[in-house]
């Protein structure tokens, strides 16, 4: 029960008239694939981590040991990062992308970084958000159901709620 509760009260600022669902999205990631997301995440449950700034790469890592453990222990389970930039960035996208792409040695890694150079105000409405000042993680389904939604570096409560929708039984520390 205390998993249901904390979704519902995690989708609570969403309007209600509405089911949440993953904006459609092109990008490519950093192994060079064009992706449409939602309809490319390859989970059956996708862990989306959104990043809008630079410097929250590090509250992203803090989400890294967790999610590891729940996606070895959920089949199933896929963990995207979404690094996000405005449209005006696409001119040196070259730059940019090659710059993440030597930083990240595993090759995993890099096909499941997804760059996105959007208009960022589409993307962020039907997300709920409000502020770029932190990340976004949600969990969404294949078909692009929101079934959760946190905001910042990883917490043990933040990870009990994504334990939970996910429907695990693990307890992350």
């Amino acid at each position: 029960m205390h998993g249901v509760l904390a979704m519902m009260v995690a989708l609570m600022h969403l309007p209600v008239d509405t089911v949440p669902v993953f904006p459609v999205v092109e990008g490519s990631n950093l192994e060079g694939r064009s992706m449409t997301l939602p309809a490319d995440f390859g989970g059956d449950l996708n862990v989306v981590l959104v990043a809008f700034q630079r410097d929250q790469q590090a509250d992203v890592d803090t989400w890294t040991p967790a999610l590891k453990t729940m996606a070895s222990e959920r089949p199933g389970l896929r963990v995207y990062e979404l690094p996000t930039l405005g449209r005006r960035y696409r001119l040196i996208r070259g730059f940019i992308d090659g710059g993440m792409r030597s930083g990240i040695p595993d090759s995993t890694v890099r096909a499941a970084t997804i760059t996105l150079y959007i208009d960022k105000d589409s993307f962020k409405r039907p997300l709920g958000i409000e502020s770029e000042d932190s990340i976004h993680v949600f969990l969404v389904e294949r078909g692009g159901v929101i079934r959760w939604r946190g905001q910042g570096a990883y917490t043990p409560e933040l990870g009990r709620q994504l334990s939970a929708a996910v429907g695990g039984q693990t307890a992350h520390p």
